[in-house]
């Protein structure tokens, strides 16, 4: 892996599959000069949810999903993509923000090789962290999947272009994510069944949608990722546009479903369909009465699991009040409404109250190009442009 990375040609069709714990996203589109990809095509294939959650029979649901989703790219006849990228949410990979700090007595200058020599060594120290757990949990060997230098200090200062510069002192903050080796196998036999993606390229969805808010929203350096998925909830804090921690609770949009069907006793189909008629408010009102409060008994254990996420990012410091989230549209109002109604954080730990801005496809509108009739994902929209941007960069 190096740190300094290469290039894209430009104009080349491209796709990017979103694997995240409730459904799987395909887009294919084209790597614009102008910084603005056109998604040509996409698609979305729900995981099928199941009331007791094995992780052995969840990879399996998901690897059918992501098998799918591939067959329907395959067979929109839009032609093979030059570049193929897989960016997954959590549970399926596991990442860190790490800071490399080197000082010496004499001068010595900052080249390409040192960097490389001092983040292999970083990588190195993460998957040592990662193998115990992975082990524990039956997962086998781990790989890196993904390294992002997010700032370089030169001698206390931002350095933009720091090679070959003569220094005392040296401050890296990378990026690392890893997944299972046998994960990653499994994901591109999926893909490759349909498609050829030989050099298939992995990334999470943290590094992805960090990146998008970051430079939409280039007045906010201080800000919150919230991404709620089926199975998980991810929160990362970024401090002076540097992604500083993140953490995870095994909450998200099932917990809600499952909770309200085994409280109810009743299917999962069926808590789907009083949790959505609630929350539109078209519910009756025998039952309104039963299922309000099942719904603010779980909402209160989701709120008590985001608090202590936010407490463990913020080490002591302060935590930023702008939340950029990330979740399914029809559940943006839900969990942002949630979010506000949380009384501790936002008037202990924060300057003010929450301010939540919900990246969706409105947020995003002008950033990305659209064919006629393409739906517009909000996941697949932020992923485009993150592959797009990134690697024009470079």
């Amino acid at each position: 892996m190096d740190i300094f990375g290469g290039a894209l040609g430009k104009n080349e069709l491209a796709l990017v599959f979103d694997v995240g714990s409730s459904s799987v996203g395909a887009a294919l589109f084209l790597l614009e000069d102008n910084g603005s990809p056109k998604i040509i095509y996409s698609v979305r294939e729900r995981i099928t949810l199941e009331k007791k959650l094995s992780f052995e029979r969840f990879l399996d649901l998901t690897l059918k999903s992501l098998e799918i989703a591939a067959s329907q790219v395959c067979s929109a006849g839009f032609g093979a993509p030059k570049k193929t990228f897989c960016v997954l949410a959590s549970p399926w990979y596991e990442s860190q923000t790490r800071s490399i700090i080197l000082k010496k007595d004499t001068p010595f200058v900052f080249t390409s090789k040192l960097a490389n020599s001092l983040v292999k060594k970083e990588i190195e120290l993460f998957e040592e962290e990662c193998k115990k757990k992975y082990a524990d949990e039956g997962k086998g060997k781990i790989v890196p999947i993904e390294l992002k230098n997010m700032q370089i200090l030169l001698n206390g200062y931002v350095a933009p272009e720091p090679l070959d510069q003569k220094v005392t002192e040296l401050e890296m903050t990378i990026f690392v994510s890893m997944m299972s080796e046998e994960v990653l196998e499994k994901m591109k036999g999926s893909v490759g069944r349909h498609i050829h993606a030989k050099n298939m390229k992995f990334s999470s969805f943290a590094m992805a949608s960090f990146a998008v808010a970051r430079d939409v929203f280039v007045h906010q350096d201080n800000f919150i990722l919230i991404d709620i998925g089926g199975e998980v909830t991810d929160a990362s804090m970024i401090k002076k546009d540097v992604l500083r921690s993140s953490t995870s609770f095994p909450k998200g949009r099932n917990f809600f479903i499952r909770g309200v069907a085994g409280i109810l006793d009743c299917s999962l189909d069926e808590a789907i369909t009083d949790i959505t008629l609630y929350k539109n408010g078209h519910i009756e009102d025998t039952a309104l009465k039963k299922i309000e409060p099942v719904i603010n008994k779980l909402r209160s254990e989701w709120l008590s699991s985001f608090q202590e996420a936010l407490v463990s990012l913020s080490n002591d410091i302060s935590i930023p009040a702008t939340i950029f989230l990330t979740v399914d549209q029809p559940l943006s109002d839900f969990f942002t409404e949630t979010i506000k109604s949380e009384q501790f954080n936002q008037y202990t730990l924060t300057e003010s109250k929450f301010k939540i801005v919900y990246l969706g496809s409105q947020a995003l509108h002008g950033i990305a190009l659209f064919a006629d009739n393409v739906a517009r994902d909000s996941f697949l929209i932020i992923e485009a442009i993150y592959i797009n941007r990134f690697l024009h960069s470079k």
